[in-house]
C-alpha cells in the first residue's frame, strides 16, 4: 500500500477544520500511487482524495494545483483541488504538504480499447487547448538538458552496448530542434495508470505532478507510447490511430508537427528510458519509487528507429 506517512484520526479531524467540508466520517489508505501518500477521506459533505507529498515542497505546489483548478473550470476531466478557509489549496499535515481534491469515479485500464484510446486522445487535445489561458509557467525539469546530463552520469555504469545505444540516440536528438512547434501546458506523464475511465468515458486525468510547459506534440508522443503499446512491447497500429484520430478531432496537428512526429516518438521513449536507467543504476536512498524495467523503453526506441508506419493521415 502506498502510504508512507501515517495520518491519525485526530490530526486529520483537526486539519479538516480549516475547510468547509463538514465532519470527518472515515478515511482509508489508497493502495495505488508510487511517490506520494494517498487517502480516501469521507466527510459529512462527501468523498475526497487526500494527498501528502513525499518529495515536493509546499512552495512547489501552487503551479500544479492551480493548473488542475484551471483545467477543471474549463471542462477538462480532472480532480478539482479544494481550497481551505484561507483560500489555500495546500498546507502542512503530519509534517508534509497536503491537499484535498475531488474524488472521481472510474478506474484505470491495462488493455485499452480503440474507443478508449480515442477518448483519451480527444481529452488530451481539450486539455492542451484549455491550458492556453493558464498564466503560470513551469519549465520541463526532465527535458533534453536533463536527459543529456543524466546520461553523462550513467555511461560509466552501463553495459557497453547500452551506453553506445543511449549515446547514439542523444546525439540524434541533439541534432533536432522543436522550438518552432506549438507549445503550452503538458501533462508529461499521461500513462494508462494516470487516467480514470468509466467504460469508454473519461472520468479524469490524474497525477499532474510532472506537468509543465513544453512542446504539445511531446505530450502526445508520451501518451501514444504507452496507450498503444501491447504487452509484448510492440505498438498496436489500431490503438495508435484511434488515439491520434481522437486528438485531431479536437486539435489538428500542423504540417510541421506531422513532419517532426517520428523524431518526437523517439524523444518521448528516450525520456522514460533515461529515467528508468537512473532509477535502476542510481537509486536515491529513501526515495519512494518502484524500479521499472528500462529495457521496455530501449526496445520501444529501437522499434521507432526502424518504423515506417506512423499512423498519421
Amino acid at each position: 500500500m502506498s502510504v508512507y506517512t501515517t495520518v491519525s484520526h485526530d490530526s486529520l479531524q483537526h486539519w479538516l477544520q480549516g475547510y468547509a467540508l463538514g465532519q470527518l466520517v472515515d478515511f482509508q489508505g489508497i493502495a495505488a500511487g508510487i511517490t506520494n501518500t494517498n487517502y480516501f477521506v469521507t466527510t459529512t459533505h462527501g468523498r475526497y482524495v487526500l494527498t501528502l507529498f513525499e518529495t515536493l515542497h509546499l512552495d512547489e505546489l501552487p503551479y500544479y494545483l492551480s493548473l488542475m483548478s484551471h483545467l477543471a473550470k474549463h471542462g477538462v476531466a480532472c480532480p478539482a483541488p479544494i481550497a481551505d478557509h484561507s483560500d489555500r489549496f495546500a498546507s502542512i499535515l503530519a509534517g508534509k504538504p497536503a491537499c484535498l481534491v475531488s474524488c472521481l469515479s472510474g478506474g484505470d485500464v491495462s488493455q485499452p480499447s480503440p474507443a478508449q484510446c480515442r477518448a483519451v486522445g480527444e481529452m488530451l487535445a481539450q486539455m492542451h487547448k484549455a491550458g492556453a489561458t493558464f498564466p503560470q509557467k513551469m519549465r520541463n525539469p526532465r527535458g533534453p538538458r536533463w536527459w543529456s546530463r543524466t546520461a553523462q552520469q550513467l555511461y560509466p555504469q552501463l553495459p557497453a552496448d547500452v551506453a553506445e545505444s543511449l549515446r547514439e540516440e542523444i546525439q540524434f536528438q541533439d541534432s533536432h530542434r522543436f522550438d518552432h512547434l506549438p507549445s503550452g501546458v503538458i501533462h508529461a506523464d499521461l500513462f494508462r495508470d494516470n487516467v480514470l475511465l468509466d467504460g469508454d468515458n473519461i472520468s479524469g486525468f490524474i497525477d499532474f505532478y510532472y506537468a509543465c510547459n513544453d512542446i504539445l506534440l511531446y505530450d502526445v508522443a508520451i501518451a501514444v507510447n504507452d496507450w498503444a503499446r501491447r504487452d509484448d512491447g510492440e505498438m498496436d497500429n489500431e490503438l495508435a490511430r484511434a488515439f491520434l484520430d481522437g486528438y485531431q478531432s479536437e486539435r489538428t496537428l500542423t504540417q510541421e508537427e506531422k513532419a517532426c512526429w517520428p523524431v518526437m516518438l523517439r524523444a518521448a521513449a528516450l525520456r522514460f528510458w533515461v529515467s528508468r536507467l537512473q532509477d535502476l543504476y542510481q537509486p536515491v536512498c529513501g526515495e519512494l519509487t518502484y524500479t521499472k524495467d528500462p529495457e521496455a523503453f530501449r526496445h520501444l526506441l529501437a522499434t521507432h528507429r526502424h518504423r515506417t508506419e506512423f499512423w498519421l493521415a
